[in-house]
């Protein structure tokens, strides 16, 4: 084995500059395997990280304007969901799928005071179900509760935007609750307050339904309605399910039951589904590319072990003359390509995995601006070590097979005409 590794380390250091631009040809390979999955990987999360503020397996309702006449009513007529709607959500009819419901009203252009501090506020009157299928996290006090429903209570749940406007970029957050703050000309006791989400520049102040409803005059207008649901797992079942519902309440509104325009439904879990669907397709993807470009550092190693084969005919036709066997001609060839390619392909590992830390630290602690939102445009770019470790042992495997070819034509070498070899 000694001899062996010493024939090698002699064979390669004779070819420096050949064996370095094979071994950067395979470690750029091995390098770049792991850039474009770190890359895939931190842009799928970001992408599916939009979605990790509301529960998976919940729809939300909004009507729009037809797109189709029906029963002598022309398009283009705005449906507008009321208390009806949302009687017909929680009934019978979708029972055996719809778990809990909930709906909102919005109130928009109010002046917030406290103090001698004022903003701009956005209200939104919602069920104490819509927090937890928003996951609207509590950072202090409470959330909004049934009490405040039934009893139709001015309170109200900032976001920690809010209160650093309010308290003039201070964050004594558990200091603002039980402080009354002024929405238009009414006073509003503050009972919680929720945690900011980094892609939203807009921040709702939360009131419960029946107060905004009442205070604003909002009669049975819905702005929306949400609902969990179960039993819906193929992309198939679920747009059964919106078909039903949208007949259902398009047909209470005169509306065509199949004008999808008319009633517009976000339906999370299909959403995540064909998220799903496009990551897998992209980080197969990445891989294609990657793998070709590991493809070219491959042909590079049995390129350079065919000339290497060649140079050394005359050798290798002493070494049988004196008693070597082919066995032992292939097991030179084939231990010179995998020492290149481990060696290059180790060192393409590591680099691999400096950049992508390299990548977290700047790509990934940036954000920018998309429709109004803040998208952090790369979340946790990294491969793990055991997918570096099979991408590596895979370039080995590659580079075996790579020196193979060179490695058997060099055991069939004849030591009469090698001996004549120029």
């Amino acid at each position: 084995m000694r001899d062996l590794l010493t024939e090698i380390l002699e064979s390669l250091r004779r070819n420096k500059l050949r064996t370095a631009l094979t071994g950067f040809s395979v470690a750029w390979g091995i390098f770049m395997i792991i850039v474009l999955l770190g890359a895939g990987n931190g842009l799928m999360n970001a992408f599916l990280s939009q979605g990790d503020d509301v529960l998976v397996n919940t729809m939300e309702i909004n009507g729009w304007f037809t797109s189709i006449p029906h029963d002598g009513l022309k398009s283009g007529r705005y449906i507008r969901l009321d208390q009806k709607d949302l009687a017909i959500t929680r009934s019978s009819l979708f029972s055996e799928n719809i778990d809990h419901v909930s709906a909102s009203i919005d109130q928009s252009g109010m002046k917030v005071n406290y103090g001698k501090r004022n903003m701009d506020g956005h209200l939104r009157g919602i069920y104490p179900e819509y927090e937890e299928m928003n996951k609207i996290e509590i950072v202090a006090g409470r959330p909004l509760n049934p009490q405040d429903i039934s009893g139709s209570k001015k309170v109200a749940l900032l976001a920690m935007s809010h209160v650093k406007n309010l308290l003039d970029g201070k964050t004594d957050y558990e200091g603002m609750v039980g402080r009354y703050i002024k929405i238009g000309n009414l006073m509003y006791r503050v009972v919680g307050v929720y945690k900011s989400r980094e892609d939203s520049m807009w921040e709702s102040i939360y009131l419960p339904f029946t107060t905004l409803r009442t205070i604003y005059q909002k009669g049975d207008v819905l702005e929306s309605i949400h609902f969990t649901f179960h039993g819906l797992d193929t992309e198939k079942e679920n747009t059964a399910f919106e078909d039903s519902y949208r007949a259902a309440i398009l047909t209470r509104h005169r509306a065509d039951p199949g004008d999808k325009a008319a009633l517009w439904i976000w339906n999370r879990y299909t959403q995540n589904l064909q998220m799903e669907k496009a990551t897998g397709i992209l980080r197969t993807a990445l891989w294609i590319i990657g793998l070709f470009t590991l493809l070219s550092g491959i042909v590079g190693v049995s390129n350079i072990m065919l000339i290497t084969v060649k140079e050394r005919t005359r050798e290798f036709g002493i070494r049988k003359a004196i008693g070597a066997n082919p066995w032992q001609i292939t097991k030179l060839i084939i231990a010179e390509s995998v020492s290149i390619t481990a060696v290059f392909g180790y060192v393409g590992m590591i680099l691999g995995l400096v950049a992508c830390e390299v990548l977290n630290a700047t790509v990934g602690a940036s954000r920018m601006e998309l429709l109004g939102e803040s998208v952090q445009m790369l979340k946790d770019p990294f491969v793990g070590v055991d997918v570096a470790l099979e991408a590596t042992l895979l370039l080995i495997v590659a580079g075996t097979v790579a020196g193979l070819f060179p490695a058997v034509k060099a055991a069939r070498v004849r030591p009469i005409e090698a001996l004549r070899a120029e």
